[in-house]
């Protein structure tokens, strides 16, 4: 907090300074964009500065301030049937649309915080070049200002695309969403029709109240979606590593054969394996004919019928499609792990039940407990296995608009298309993030990895 507190002061202490110590031509660039500039003679710099000034106060007076008003407002005119006197007939008269007001309001928002941004690069900018004109410098002009873009400030230059793109794709359309949440923007408030409106924390109360039909289908939801980032996450890293040691064994012959077979289940694209085997654990599916062909059983097993079956399914399956990961990343580190710390323990008379716990299983777990985060964050955004094999099934009256083996992401994904919940949808896609986030930051800073990046020990 501390450090912040300095950047803070920092970053707020060029106002004062530009406005006590800078001559007329810098405080006259507080008002005037560029004036600094261009009275030194950096005319194309100072133009830029200038006309941005223009072009913004000319974006405001014409749709800015009247898209913020939108933004607070999210519309006051409702869509909907008006006489009209010289047909004689009621026609559809246009409403507002609280969704575009929404948008245009962001959008307006993130002009006026770029705007603020210029003003400081501007004011910055008159009193650098202030200083350079009181120690005799060479004031740089364009060409100058080109060159630094190329060289020195070439980063800035060359992401200067990137981060737009990202800026205008991702992170917009996140700060929609996150907004969305604090609002009743759902299926009874559909603009232009029916108009949302802000309504505070009231959507995160609603979701997080046991008593609430919401509240009754988060709380078990989020349980079984950590259980279930646990357990897959622990079961698929156990596996691989035993699959690892399995292969990279002196007694195995055909390594090569062996990794090539169980990789096969990564090469093939996962939403297919995901379909062929829902479609052979169905009741009639080819697994339970066959079963109940050879005599096995006599009924068909209820692999996704049955709320319990269902959940050990997905778990057995999701082993068979992310083992094969953590084996390859486990052979890469078992391959690199030092022969002399195995040699030095045989020596010393380490068993190999000893030898994997102080030398293998440390090793194996510096280097992959980042990826171990990632998994676990993964599995609890893993769609893919949940929806394409079970579609959250089996069914139930217990949850709202969920059903057994749903996490928060497919429900989320089910608020969105179904009952089209947008605002519940987005308070949880905001949970979902905090609770990864918290996780993540927390585990990260206890393990070794973070602690000693120096290397294993």
């Amino acid at each position: 907090m501390g450090k912040i507190g300095q950047a803070v002061r920092k970053h707020f202490s060029l106002y004062p300074q530009a406005l006590l110590h800078g001559d007329i031509f810098t405080r006259l660039a507080f008002i005037i964009f560029g004036a600094g500039n261009l009275f030194r003679g950096q005319i194309v710099k100072g133009l830029v500065f200038l006309l941005l000034e223009i072009g913004f106060i000319f974006y405001m007076v014409t749709l800015g301030v009247e898209a913020v008003r939108g933004f607070i407002t999210l519309g006051t005119v409702e869509q909907g049937w008006v006489f009209d006197e010289k047909k004689g007939i009621e026609v559809m008269a246009a409403g507002d649309n609280s969704m575009l007001l929404l948008l245009y309001g962001i959008i307006s928002l993130i002009i006026i915080v770029c705007f603020v941004v210029i003003w400081r690069m501007n004011i910055r900018s008159a009193y650098d070049t202030q200083k350079m004109v009181e120690k005799g410098q060479k004031i740089p002009q364009l060409r100058d200002e080109i060159g630094i873009l190329m060289d020195k400030k070439a980063h800035i230059t060359l992401l200067l695309l990137p981060v737009m793109g990202i800026f205008i794709f991702t992170v917009l359309p996140l700060i929609y969403m996150i907004l969305v949440a604090f609002t009743n923007y759902d299926s009874t408030h559909q603009p232009p029709g029916k108009l949302f409106d802000w309504v505070g924390f009231q959507n995160f109360t609603t979701l997080l109240r046991s008593d609430s039909p919401l509240g009754a289908s988060f709380w078990p939801i989020l349980g079984w979606t950590l259980i279930w980032a646990v357990v897959a996450t622990v079961t698929c890293f156990l596996a691989g590593i035993i699959l690892a040691l399995w292969i990279n064994s002196k007694i195995v012959k055909g390594k090569k054969f062996w990794r090539t077979m169980f990789v096969f289940s990564v090469a093939v694209p996962q939403f297919v394996s995901l379909l062929v085997m829902k479609t052979m654990l169905q009741p009639e599916g080819a697994l339970n004919v066959l079963l109940r062909n050879t005599g096995v059983i006599e009924g068909s097993l209820p692999f996704l019928t049955n709320a319990t079956w269902a959940r050990v399914t997905v778990i057995v399956i999701n082993l068979w499609l992310g083992a094969p990961y953590t084996m390859l990343i486990s052979t890469g580190i078992l391959m690199n792990i030092p022969t002399e710390l195995y040699e030095a323990a045989q020596i010393d008379g380490a068993n190999a039940a000893t030898i994997f716990r102080k030398i293998t299983l440390p090793y194996i777990m510096f280097v992959m407990t980042p990826s171990l985060i990632t998994q676990f964050i993964g599995n609890v955004n893993n769609f893919n296995v949940i929806f394409l094999l079970t579609g959250g099934g089996p069914s139930t009256l217990e949850y709202y608009q969920a059903g057994k083996t749903d996490l928060l992401v497919t429900w989320l994904y089910k608020l969105t298309t179904g009952s089209k919940d947008y605002s519940y949808a987005s308070v949880i896609g905001i949970l979902v993030f905090i609770i990864s986030a918290v996780i993540s930051l927390l585990t990260y800073r206890q393990t070794p990895s973070y602690n000693n990046e120096e290397g294993f020990q």
